[in-house]
Parts: structure tokens; sequence; C-alpha cells
């Protein structure tokens, strides 16, 4: 992947190989590598240190199957030994300009998770619940969130199927330096 300076570090070489896997073998995520995504999730940057995540860890079949029947781009998760809600609770949100900030520490929790998954040798991906009314309210109802709890992204998690290969995103032409 990386010819540089760079490519053996560990760290980095996870970032650089990380996909997204919609398929999973038929294995349990045990307790020890949920609470490790967890602890990830919850190492993230922060504005103002508020932690505004809640998280729903959800390994039951049936759960996962009405997630999965309701939500139209996470159907994988039917199949996926387990998913993460990462939800943003209102009571924790900053106000005025920062008010919005909730939304980059979630995106900043869910790719911990993404990335801590591809680390510990299992595999996920990013479903969108929010800004869409419609994934948000089936998502809330189906969880059983609590009003003042947003559900954020869906993470189906598992055992990859197969192996991928990761994407080439390299594109210089987008870099500017100093300015535009």
């Amino acid at each position: 992947m990386a010819e540089d300076q760079f490519g053996g570090n560990a760290a980095y070489q996870n970032i650089l190989t990380r996909t997204s896997v919609r398929r999973y073998a038929d294995a349990r995520v045990t307790d020890a590598e949920q609470k490790a995504l967890l602890r990830a999730a919850m190492s993230a940057p922060t504005g103002v240190n508020r932690q505004p995540w809640e998280f729903v860890v959800i390994d039951d079949p049936a759960v996962l199957q009405a997630l999965a029947d309701a939500l139209p781009y996470a159907k994988m998760a039917a199949k996926a030994p387990m998913a993460i809600a990462v939800c943003g609770n209102r009571e924790r949100f900053l106000a005025g300009d920062d008010a919005t900030l909730w939304e980059q520490d979630l995106s900043a929790a869910s790719e911990n998770i993404l990335l801590a998954a591809h680390a510990i040798g299992l595999g996920g991906v990013w479903t969108c619940l929010y800004p869409h009314a419609d994934r948000m309210a089936s998502a809330s109802a189906i969880l059983g969130l609590p009003e003042e709890v947003v559900p954020f992204s869906l993470l189906p998690v598992g055992h990859p199927l197969t192996q991928q290969k990761p994407m080439d995103k390299w594109h210089p032409e987008r870099i500017h330096h100093n300015k535009f």
C-alpha cells in the first residue's frame, strides 16, 4: 500500500488497509472484542470534552433483522453477529455556534470503531442514520431510544467472510498548499 517511510507503521497501515466489510463469517464477536471497540470509540476527540455519545450494542438476531428490514442501506445487519448504534445524547450537546460539534464527535467515534475492528481482525461498515428522519425514527423505535438520544450511525461488525483489497483513494491533485 504505502511505499513511503511510514509504510512499516502498524497504525498507519491499519488506516490505509481498512475496508467496508458487508459480509461476515458465522462467528461471534466476543465480549472482549466488543469492549475493545467501545474503548476505541470513547477515545475519540470530542469538542470541549462533552463526550455526547451513547452506544447500543446489538447482538440479538431479531433486532439485527428488524434494523436490516427497516433501514435501506443496512441490509447486511441481518447477517452480522453484532452492530453498534452510535448515538448522541442531546443533554451533552453544546449550544450556539458549537451546537453541531456532536456530529463531528460521533463521526470520530464511529471511525474509531471501524479502525479498531480492522486492527483486531474484525470488519465493519458505516451505515448512515442521521440526518435522515425516516432512518432515525425507525432506529429509535426498534432500539427503544429515549427522546434525548439521537441515532447517528449503525455499524454492523463481524469477522470478514473474505479478504477485500483496499481501494486506492490517493488523489494528489486534490491537495493544495497554503491557498487553493
